[in-house]
């Protein structure tokens, strides 16, 4: 869906406008109109235009004001401007400000409605170039994903710091550690401390090794902090586990 703004404070031209948008709109687009800057500004912010289609001596704030106002907050908007004014230091503004278009009225309407139509199609090229790198981003955010939860896998029962991991897939830590609980759902941390942990109690159940010893195998290097992470996840101590493992087996 595309969103079309115009801001003409003349009724006459507005209707001229109006028509000719109309012809090139698909019945999904919104065509959305107002006569003064105040009020262009206001809709941009609350519509979010594809196309700006603004004259310049306009009431409340100029049609050059309200645009800088406009490309604060929407800095790729297509606009064209329609101006009775040759002023060159008009022109010089526009340009400054990125506008796409600056014609001379009155305007002939094959001549608008060509401007109009080019800048239809680069809003659409735009938004399938958008929608195919989101796409592209996407993609390549699940790869390094999956990249690494293989190389967690692999390596758990040693120490393994974000940093290190994050490294492997090339990806900033902070990056890493939003997008790693973006895919999987839980933080970076949690994942490889349950892996840990449910590997702790494969050697509780397997081994009479000491929860020292346990703690070591499985990659902390502070037993007191294997005991805490333990009982988080399994709501009781290594010994308590054991020693219920060790009952259920003789039932």
């Amino acid at each position: 869906m595309s969103v079309v703004l115009i801001v003409e404070d003349e009724l006459l031209e507005l209707e001229f406008l109006k028509s000719i948008v109309a012809e090139e709109l698909h019945p999904e687009d919104k065509l959305i109109t107002c006569d003064n800057g105040i009020q262009a500004v206001k809709l941009a912010k609350q519509y979010r235009p594809d196309v700006i289609i603004m004259d310049i001596l306009i009431p409340e704030m100029d049609g050059l004001q309200a645009l800088q106002e406009i490309k604060k907050f929407l800095p790729q908007v297509c606009v064209v401007i329609l101006s009775a004014c040759s002023d060159f230091s008009y022109a010089q503004t526009a340009i400054r400000l990125r506008v796409q278009d600056y014609l001379l009225k009155p305007i002939k309407p094959s001549v608008f409605k060509q401007v109009f139509h080019d800048l239809l199609t680069t809003v659409a090229d735009n938004k399938i170039d958008s929608d195919e790198e989101i796409v592209e981003q996407q993609t390549d955010q699940i790869y390094l994903i999956e990249k690494s939860l293989k190389y967690i896998h692999d390596n758990f029962k040693q120490k393994l710091p974000l940093q290190l991991v994050s490294s492997k897939v090339f990806l900033n830590p902070q990056y890493f550690s939003r997008i790693f609980k973006k895919e999987v759902g839980v933080s970076y941390i949690d994942y490889v401390n349950k892996l840990k942990i449910e590997y702790a109690c494969k050697l509780l159940e397997t081994t009479d090794y000491p929860a020292y010893r346990i703690s070591s195998e499985c990659g902390f290097t502070d037993p007191s902090y294997f005991n805490r992470v333990f009982v988080q996840q399994m709501n009781m101590t290594p010994k308590a586990y054991r020693r219920k493992h060790l009952c259920d087996s003789e039932v």
